[in-house]
Order: C-alpha cells, then sequence, then structure tokens
C-alpha cells in the first residue's frame, strides 16, 4: 500500500471510533484522508460505503434508543435532496470537488468548535435546511455531519439517544446517497480497520469523557480538511 492509503486505513478505524463512541465523526476523520487518497470520484462513494458499515455496528446495539420522528424531519429533505445536489454538482471538476469537500469540512468543524446554537434549528425550516445542506455536502466529499450535529447538539437530547438518532440518519442517508453516487468497495484493510475501531468505541463510548472525544474528533477533522484542500491545489 501507499502512503497514502494507510493513512486511509488509520483513519477508517479512527473515524469508525468516533463514530461509535459519540454518534458522528466518521466521514469528517476519514473523508479527507480516502478522498486524497482514491480521488473524489471513487473516494466518496467509498466512503459512503464504509459509513453505512460505520453506523449500522453500533446501531444493531443501540436501535431502541433512537429518535425515529427526529431523525425522519432530517431524512425527508436530506433524501429529496440528494438526487438534486448531484445533479447540480456532477459536472464540476474534480480539483473543484476535492477543495469544495475540504472547506465543507473545515467550515463545519469550526461551527461544532464554536457551539454554535440557534432557535432556527428547531422549527420545521430549521430541519428542511439542516437535512439539505446535509445532502449538499454528503454529495461533495461524504462529509454530511456537521450540520445535522449542530442540529443535534442543539436540541439537547440525552446522549444515548443522540448517538443512536445520529446512527439511523446517517445509516439511510450515506445508503440513498450511495444509491445515487454508485458503490466503490473499499480494500479489505479498510474494512478490518472499519470493524476494529467500531468495536473499540462501542466498548469505550461509556467511558470516555464526551468533551475529549469531541476535541479528538474536531481536531483530526480540521487537519483531514487542510490536507484535502492543500491535495486539491497542488
Amino acid at each position: 500500500m501507499s502512503v497514502w492509503e494507510q493513512a486511509a486505513v488509520a483513519a477508517v478505524a479512527l473515524g469508525a471510533f468516533a463514530q461509535a463512541s459519540t454518534g458522528m465523526g466518521f466521514s469528517l476523520v476519514a473523508a479527507p484522508v480516502l478522498i486524497a487518497a482514491f480521488g473524489p470520484h471513487r473516494g466518496v462513494p467509498m466512503v459512503l460505503v464504509l459509513a453505512v458499515g460505520a453506523s449500522l455496528l453500533p446501531l444493531s446495539r443501540d436501535w431502541r434508543h433512537a429518535r425515529p420522528r427526529d431523525a425522519g424531519r432530517l431524512l425527508l429533505p436530506a433524501v429529496l435532496g440528494t438526487p438534486v445536489a448531484a445533479w447540480l454538482l456532477g459536472a464540476m471538476d474534480t480539483r473543484v470537488l476535492a477543495a469544495a469537500a475540504g472547506c465543507g469540512v473545515l467550515v463545519g468543524v469550526a461551527l461544532l468548535g464554536r457551539g454554535v446554537r440557534s432557535s432556527f434549528l428547531n422549527t420545521p425550516a430549521g430541519a428542511w435546511l439542516t437535512g439539505l445542506g446535509s445532502a449538499g455536502l454528503n454529495v461533495i466529499g461524504g462529509v454530511g455531519g456537521p450540520p445535522v450535529g449542530l442540529y443535534a447538539a442543539n436540541a439537547g437530547w440525552p446522549a444515548r439517544e443522540t448517538r443512536a438518532t445520529l446512527h439511523t440518519f446517517f445509516l439511510v442517508q450515506n445508503l440513498v446517497t450511495a444509491a445515487v453516487l454508485g458503490f466503490a468497495l473499499p480494500p479489505w484493510p479498510a474494512v478490518a480497520a472499519l470493524a476494529a475501531g467500531a468495536a473499540a468505541g462501542m466498548v469505550s463510548a461509556p467511558r470516555l469523557p464526551a468533551t475529549a472525544t469531541r476535541v479528538g474528533v474536531l481536531a483530526v477533522s480540521c487537519a483531514g480538511g487542510l490536507t484535502l484542500v492543500g491535495s486539491a491545489l497542488t
């Protein structure tokens, strides 16, 4: 494997750990490195396939704690917006797509890091804007998490319900996005890394301080976003 492919395997393991322990973070951590290693047109579908597994594994244990109605409020605009976003963005140059994906990651990290809160997000219009924004970012670079993370942080759900609801949303969203964009099978080391990272996250979730996990995810996500933007500009 090349150096980039080795880095991608490590990012998949770390992203799966973050996803299982916090409810989000797989795509934020893994997508920039996977796209840099395999290119946007192969890397994004690969991220989506792996992201399905990153949500499915922990959800198999915590599905009873999900909030289906809240997940559905976000999924409706996300599902409807995905084919539209794919059509609008499909003709763009791959370098532009890579740079846009990296910028999307960095903007999401900045917003999440600042703990942005808004009463608007509690309205139906806020849910639609969140779902549509997530759909666009997911099509661009498989990084639809930041808008939904902001929505969940604003909602004030209990930690276990937050994780299960986010897993539900990302599982369905990534399946739909993969169906629209196409599938790309990841290499077996990435699949093994996904399983190991998810297992570790599921074991560690009740014991890890939420603040430490969140800071680590944001730091790695920021580094990945900067790397993706840099690779697109060189």
